[in-house]
C-alpha cells in the first residue's frame, strides 16, 4: 500500500469513516489470518484472534496516530493477541486441567491446511511449524508478509539486530528441518536467500 494512500486511511479510520475501515479489512483480512493461522496451528483459534484483531482497530481507531503505519500495527495486534492467548493457555493448563477450555487445546486439521497443498507445500509447513515461535513468527512477518525486518521487530518488539539474527536462525534451521526431510535443492537454495 502506497504511503499516501496509507495515511489518507488513518485519517479517515481516526474519523470513524466505515469504508475506511472496509478498504483495511479487504487489504490485511487474509494476510492477518495466514499469518495468525500458522502461529496458532489452529483454524479456529486464528479465526478468534483475527477477530479479535479487527475488533481491536474499530475500538482504537479514534485513538491511532496519524502517521500510523497500518500494516505492522495490526500484525502487532494480532501477534500480541496471540501471546496473550498462549499465556491464558499455560494458566488454564496449570490451573485446571481437566477443565474444559474456552479455547481449543489442540490443532486440528481443516481444509485450510490440508489444501496447503502438494508434498513440498506441507514439508514446508511442517518444518516451519516446527521452529521456535520466536524464529517461526520472524519468517512469517518477513517472508511471507513481506514486512520489512525493521517493521516486523517494530511488531515483534525487540531491536532491528535482534528481528535481523531472529531471520537468520530462523532461516538456518528452516533449512536444517528441510535439509532432513529430504526436499529438493533448490527449495533449500530459496530459502536461504
Amino acid at each position: 500500500m502506497h504511503r499516501t494512500v496509507e495515511l489518507e486511511l488513518v485519517s479517515r479510520l481516526r474519523a470513524g469513516d466505515a469504508d475506511a475501515f472496509e478498504v483495511v479489512y479487504a487489504e490485511y483480512n487474509a494476510r492477518l489470518f495466514a499469518f495468525l493461522a500458522r502461529l496458532a496451528r489452529s483454524r479456529v483459534t486464528a479465526e478468534d484472534l483475527l477477530e479479535e484483531t479487527w475488533l481491536r482497530l474499530v475500538g482504537h481507531a479514534g485513538r491511532l496516530r496519524a502517521d500510523t503505519q497500518i500494516g505492522p500495527w495490526l500484525f502487532t495486534v494480532a501477534r500480541n493477541l496471540y501471546v496473550s492467548y498462549c499465556r491464558s493457555r499455560m494458566l488454564e493448563d496449570a490451573h485446571a486441567p481437566d477443565a474444559i477450555g474456552l479455547w481449543p487445546s489442540r490443532c486440528q486439521s481443516s481444509p485450510f491446511e490440508e489444501a496447503a497443498g502438494h508434498e513440498l507445500g506441507r514439508r514446508l509447513e511442517a518444518a516451519l511449524a516446527e521452529l521456535p515461535l520466536a524464529y517461526r513468527e520472524a519468517l512469517l512477518l518477513v517472508a511471507v508478509e513481506g514486512l520489512k525486518p525493521s517493521d516486523a521487530a517494530q511488531v515483534c518488539g525487540v531491536s532491528g539486530e535482534a528481528m535481523r539474527q531472529r531471520l537468520s536462525r530462523g532461516r538456518a534451521m528452516l533449512a536444517e528441518r528441510l535439509r532432513r526431510s529430504e526436499l529438493p535443492l533448490t527449495v533449500l537454495k530459496e530459502v536461504r536467500s
